[in-house]
């Protein structure tokens, strides 16, 4: 069943970016609930996996010097989902990572796993482009920080080099300090299935909450990878928070998404979905913000 060539486990950082190096073939594994599906369905055979499960100093959420919130790749979303400063500051990170799967993959699927998956469907994906998330990446070089946007270079690829392994995900102050979001995930089955289309959208309000200082919305499964929607952004920043800026912002995604047609949704669905998506995540993040339609 689980018909793989060898497994290592690293027991640190270093010694994660030593066995990369020695074994540039091999698949890194963390919580382990996709390999393991891929193993048993025979994906896997004749592989070398190199485990970094058990490196603890790559799991934990906290504050750094500069009061970006730092969230180690091998943090579970159930930790995340329930983190005090998770819930504080950038709560819908939490509430998009709940969406993930079940109870049981929850407690063990890593944020670091979610995104190094590479897919545009990752729950987790789009709401950390929408909060302009940093990604650290360790490697014989040392650390290498790029934001998460750069990050996804094509479907299922991701900007990882020799010897490199993920280390933490990075929210700057600058990128949640006074602003408050939604993300809808919309799928038959909700979390126990893959999106059809995700939207996560962040608002900064003015002192009396009567203009939009700041918004940001991205996509996941808009376009190959997950995506921000620059052209909508533009639309509503400076804007009076008013029905009119709603639509305004809602119908500019479609300047900038490019869902595909697939077995799970048209082209055409996705678009109008995403449209619908994009306005009631803005109601919802301004009403968060004290803010009222």
């Amino acid at each position: 069943m689980y018909d793989i060539k060898a497994l290592y486990e690293a027991g640190s950082i270093r010694e994660a970016v030593e066995l990369r190096l020695a074994h540039p073939e091999a698949d890194i594994i963390a919580g382990g609930s996709d390999v393991l599906v891929q193993m048993r369905e025979g994906k896997r055979a004749g592989k070398e996996l190199i485990s970094i499960y058990m490196i603890d100093e790559m799991r934990g959420i906290r504050l750094d010097e500069n009061e970006a919130i730092r969230i180690g790749s091998l943090t579970s979303f159930s930790h995340i989902t329930k983190h005090e400063l998770i819930q504080k500051h950038i709560n819908v990170l939490g509430e998009a990572v709940d969406m993930i799967g079940g109870p049981q993959v929850r407690n063990i699927g890593t944020i670091g796993g979610n995104t190094c998956n590479g897919v545009t469907s990752a729950d987790s994906a789009s709401t950390l482009h929408a909060w302009e998330a940093i990604i650290e990446l360790t490697g014989p070089e040392g650390v290498r920080r790029i934001p998460i946007k750069e990050f996804y270079l094509k479907a299922g690829v991701v900007d990882i080099r020799a010897g490199e392994i993920q280390t933490a995900i990075i929210i700057p102050k600058e990128s949640y300090a006074g602003c408050k979001g939604h993300y809808i995930k919309y799928a038959m089955r909700n979390a126990m299935d893959i999106a059809t289309t995700g939207c996560s959208v962040n608002v900064k309000l003015s002192e009396d909450k009567k203009t939009i200082l700041k918004v940001r919305i991205a996509y996941g499964v808009a376009g190959p990878v997950p995506m921000r929607c620059p052209a909508a952004e533009v639309k509503a920043n400076g804007q009076p928070v008013c029905s009119e800026t709603v639509k305004a912002f809602a119908a500019g995604v479609l300047e900038d998404i490019n869902p595909r047609d697939s077995w799970r949704a048209s082209k055409a669905f996705r678009q109008h979905i995403a449209v619908e998506l994009a306005e009631r995540c803005l109601i919802e993040a301004i009403r968060l913000s004290g803010g009222e339609i």
